[in-house]
């Protein structure tokens, strides 16, 4: 399969979660969908989260027991649509969607990976809704765990404002190609994470790109050895044995991949690399 790449990236001189550096953004093309990869947060990650490695492990992918981490977003325009994947904490995703002439009050809808607080944090403030215009489709899984299993009251907070616009939707199985939300966007089941946790696979003019929200923190171990999960996985084990089933997906389907936590810019292929994997941006 064959996939155009074409990339751009607008900078400005900022502080982006307390570092000095650059506010990027970078753009993929999917068939009809323009596809913006948004930072929101870039920092540095602490090897006590691992789960799963040994000391070697962490010797070897993670010297000096810190590693690169970002938190993005993803803007979706295509269709005459344009869609938000995941609302990171809700600081620069705004800026950045008003260098690309993007106006929140005219996004059409909010994808959510799950709700964990980087993910839905440009939802709401103060009690509205901040993209006052869209739909926000959310797993019925996720959202009876944050809302009613275990109530976490910020995410009540964050979709109350939208009120009868939250579509709840049963996410499909990876080998069933998961289930169609909007034209060319597919849902499908990546529970582990969290009990709802959701990837949405884009396609369009015969190009695929799989957003697959938490399935890694810390690419640099996690590649080469997809066993380690993060102490932020509800279920370390089913955590890991979906993102092994997902990596092998990807591989087999030769399907381009994007991640929230991926480190700029955030999208690329993934190949075998002896036991493991690795990603080539």
């Amino acid at each position: 399969m064959k996939f155009n790449l074409m990339w751009s990236i607008l900078m400005t001189t900022t502080v982006i979660g307390g570092i000095a550096g650059e506010e990027m953004i970078f753009s993929y093309k999917v068939g009809q969908f323009d596809v913006y990869m948004l930072v929101e947060n870039r920092g540095q990650g602490n090897r006590s989260i691992l789960v799963g490695a040994d000391e070697a492990s962490i010797n070897r992918y993670v010297p000096g027991g810190t590693y690169q981490s970002e938190t993005n977003t993803f803007l979706i325009r295509g269709g005459g649509k344009s869609i938000i994947v995941d609302t990171g904490f809700g600081t620069t995703i705004f800026d950045s969607m008003k260098k690309l002439g993007v106006n929140p009050a005219d996004v059409d809808a909010v994808l959510l990976t799950h709700m964990h607080g980087d993910h839905i944090g440009g939802l709401a403030k103060d009690g509205k809704a901040l993209f006052a215009k869209a739909k926000v489709y959310v797993a019925q899984q996720e959202r009876e765990y944050w809302t009613i299993s275990r109530v976490n009251q910020g995410a009540v907070n964050a979709l109350k404002p939208y009120g009868g616009k939250v579509e709840d939707f049963l996410p499909a199985d990876l080998d069933s190609g998961g289930i169609e939300l909007l034209p060319g966007i597919r849902a499908i089941a990546a529970f582990g994470h969290t009990p709802g946790h959701t990837v949405f696979l884009l396609e369009s003019g015969g190009n695929k790109l799989l957003i697959w929200g938490d399935l890694m923190h810390a690419q640099g171990i996690q590649f080469p050895l997809p066993d380690v999960s993060v102490t932020y996985d509800t279920d370390p084990a089913a955590a890991a044995a979906i993102r092994k089933r997902i990596l092998a997906w990807t591989v087999r389907n030769n399907v381009p991949v994007a991640g929230m936590h991926l480190v700029y810019p955030a999208i690329g292929k993934v190949q075998p690399d002896g036991a493991g994997y690795k990603l080539i941006p």
